[in-house]
């Protein structure tokens, strides 16, 4: 991403190259999540963080509203999250063990030219 490039504070970063494993809760099995980013910044004290981000519409991050009618879609939004939360708490205690920082992004985070 050239915006992680382009900022001083970021010393380096990577694209879905940690591989953080879950048991997803649709079949139980153990699947591989390939999260977005790693990125290594310093902070204004010059000291060295380590960020795992996840970067997903707004809509992913929270559960789908009780429907009475359980259509196609609604399924589908009800598994999308169950697997999500289920890689976002592996993923935070990924982080947890190395004393890294799991952040999810949605639009809302991201700048307007990445978003365009």
């Amino acid at each position: 991403m050239k915006k992680f490039d382009e900022e001083d504070w970021v010393v380096s970063w990577s694209s879905e190259e940690i591989i953080v494993p879950y048991i997803s809760p649709v079949d139980g099995r153990w699947h591989r999540y390939f999260v977005d980013f790693v990125i290594k910044v310093k902070d204004r004290n010059g000291n060295l963080k380590t960020w795992m981000i996840e970067v997903k519409p707004k809509k992913q991050t929270k559960p789908p509203e009780i429907q009475s009618r359980k259509t196609k879609k609604y399924i589908t939004e009800v598994v999308t999250w169950s697997v999500n939360e289920a890689k976002w708490k592996a993923a935070k205690e990924y982080c947890k063990d190395r004393s890294w920082e799991f952040i999810i992004f949605t639009e809302d985070q991201l700048p307007k030219s990445v978003t365009k």
